[in-house]
């Protein structure tokens, strides 16, 4: 079997397996479940370690070590999903066997419809699988406290992290929107059986914003798929369709294949720029000899036909980016699509919000980064300004709003708002010129993702061991919990700070990678916006120590006589921030052990969408 569809799958579907594990454990073995469930969780992190091996390998062997002018590190073109996807396609047709060492596997799963189980790994998706097993191992051991139907809650957690892993592994779009959703179930019963007081309001809230948001992303989904693309298919797909139809004409060829939708759609953007009818002949003629060089003859009157359709309109590209990102916006969340994620982290349970905060809002810069923005260009970047302001706006309102919360939870909450915002920033500022520093934004946003995912995870964790002790969470009635809890303390103040953006923690290599890359944008119509934006964006970071020290004041600095017994954390609760803590320090001196080999792909990324004809 080829290694690599294993190894992947694998990580994808251990969790899974260790849940129907848990059909066979006897009412009365609750604990025994949760070891069950923390061994399923550590397995699924180790094969992710294997799957990681494995491509920093292939990376390793194709490396190229030189440097734009503005230092960003380059990977060989031959490590970019669409080369390594052309390359896997030329060996199987070669040998007849699939390579075992590229970081792709793909087979057919429903042929009618061409949906294949098509799995692979880059430097964008390698970072949030990694992301994803660390805090589900570290989430499965804060959920010890549950205690309540404990065989349903570590089956539906262990689902979830199916879900999750998944997503990030999938290159087909159906086989994306399939694990896209299986997220959503388990995350409402979490939600909705151990949450808090207005559980169910609260999940019945998630589910419809997430629900809503994938209705438009399914409605995108279908749109490509009836879009004739043979004229960018690889020769081999072309080949193999023509020949089941027999002589009786050029089949059509639809897909959900992403790599290939990322393809059509940089050639779409191509096409859409060009005006004379002397450069669109040009284009045409281009295509027209290549599938002749390929032994799939087609006429320029039929290519031409097919750049008529829908997906080679503006109109179009702008529907579907639309479509697209609200779809994905709403898990980020962006402003106005924000509201059910105070009132789902308020009433989840401490492990469900450190999940929540720490990976499921990433899905949403993840969707933007791999889907929306490669097949949608035009759309992208023409809209870039106004995307922009959505983010400024998440960024400014997430830090007054978490000003002004007395709710410990909903704080982090907003915070995380706030934070996600320098995301969609980072991803945003597509300027006219001087890409290079796009790139910069663009890994800004990427290494973001990957602070925030531990800081906030690390904050709701943080609140949830106090709420244990305290059994509330406003932040007027407590103070002076320091002399009692100094361990505690301690850690937290390093979270807090981590959250907050203190350089040499993890908080401050994104921001600051996004503020850099967002002073230099610019368009026509907003030659300075740039450096507007970016102060803003400065500014914010003012907002943000001030109610992050404001909270650390309120809570843990002073005397209260009425919490002098409170005993500190417990060595379980230690197990479980420790190692959050340590990454937040780690990445924070040191973010060349994870940009030295996430980098290239977001690199690659924006020399694949800025390699166009602008």
């Amino acid at each position: 079997m080829e290694t690599d569809l294993l190894m992947m799958s694998l990580c994808i579907f251990i969790p899974s397996a260790f849940a129907l594990g848990l059909l066979f454990f006897p009412k009365g073995t609750e604990e025994y479940m949760r070891w069950w469930s923390l061994v399923g969780t550590a397995a699924t992190f180790v094969f992710s370690m294997f799957v990681f091996i494995d491509y920093y390998a292939m990376l390793q062997r194709n490396q190229d070590n030189t440097l734009t002018p503005a230092g960003i590190r380059r990977a060989d073109a031959s490590t970019q999903l669409s080369a390594r996807a052309e390359a896997a396609a030329n060996v199987k047709a070669r040998s007849g066997e699939p390579s075992s060492d590229d970081g792709l596997a793909r087979y057919p799963w429903i042929g009618r419809f061409g949906i294949e189980y098509y799995l692979g790994i880059d430097g964008i998706s390698m970072a949030m699988v990694l992301l994803t097993t660390v805090l589900f191992f570290l989430s499965m051991i804060a959920s010890w406290g549950i205690e309540k139907h404990v065989k349903g809650y570590c089956m539906l957690f262990l689902i979830l992290e199916t879900g999750v892993l998944g997503t990030f592994f999938a290159l087909d779009f159906f086989l994306f929107y399939i694990f896209w959703e299986v997220m959503l179930l388990p995350m409402y019963f979490l939600i909705g059986i151990w949450g808090g007081p207005r559980r169910e309001y609260a999940a019945i809230k998630f589910f419809l914003y997430t629900l809503f948001g994938s209705v438009f992303i399914l409605i995108a989904l279908l749109a490509f798929y009836f879009t004739d693309v043979q004229d960018f298919a690889p020769k081999e797909t072309v080949a193999a369709a023509n020949a089941a139809v027999k002589g009786k004409g050029t089949a059509e060829i639809h897909t959900f294949d992403l790599v290939l939708l990322a393809k059509v759609g940089k050639q779409g953007m191509d096409w859409m720029h060009l005006e004379s009818e002397a450069e669109r002949k040009k284009f045409v003629q281009a295509i027209v000899d290549r599938r002749e060089k390929e032994r799939n003859p087609t006429s320029a009157a039929d290519v031409e036909r097919r750049l008529e359709q829908a997906f080679f309109s503006p109109t179009f590209q702008y529907v579907m980016f639309l479509f697209l990102f609200v779809g994905f916006a709403i898990k980020v969340p962006i402003f106005p699509f924000h509201t059910w994620l105070p009132d789902a982290h308020v009433e989840a349970p401490t492990p469900i919000s450190m999940i929540l905060a720490g990976i499921l809002l990433k899905l949403g810069g993840y969707g933007i980064l791999r889907i929306a923005y490669p097949i949608c260009p035009w759309a992208a970047h023409a809209l870039a300004y106004y995307l922009c302001i959505l983010a400024m706006i998440n960024i400014i309102y997430g830090a007054f709003a978490a000003m002004a919360q007395t709710d410990f939870k909903k704080l982090v909450a907003y915070s995380s708002i706030s934070h996600m915002g320098y995301v969609l920033l980072g991803i945003a500022v597509w300027p006219e010129s001087n890409f290079n520093n796009w790139a910069w934004g663009m890994n800004g946003a990427m290494y973001q993702m990957i602070a925030h995912g531990i800081s906030s995870a690390g904050m709701f964790f943080c609140v949830g061991v106090i709420y244990d002790r305290a059994h509330h969470r406003n932040l007027d009635n407590f103070r002076g919990l320091n002399e009692p809890m100094p361990l505690y303390g301690g850690i937290s103040a390093l979270i807090f700070f981590a959250g907050l953006g203190l350089p040499g923690l993890c908080g401050f290599v994104g921001e600051f990678m996004v503020i850099l890359s967002t002073w230099n944008f610019s368009t026509p119509d907003h030659p300075h916006a740039g450096k507007v934006l970016a102060i803003l964006a400065a500014l914010t970071v003012v907002i943000t120590a001030a109610y992050i020290l404001w909270t650390l004041q309120r809570v843990y600095l002073g005397t209260n006589p009425a919490y002098k017994d409170y005993k500190d954390i417990t060595p379980r609760e230690l197990v479980c921030i420790i190692p959050l803590a340590i990454l937040a320090i780690v990445l924070g001196i040191l973010p060349v052990l994870i940009l030295q080999w996430m980098e290239p792909h977001v690199t690659g990324l924006v020399d694949s969408l800025v390699q166009l004809k602008m």
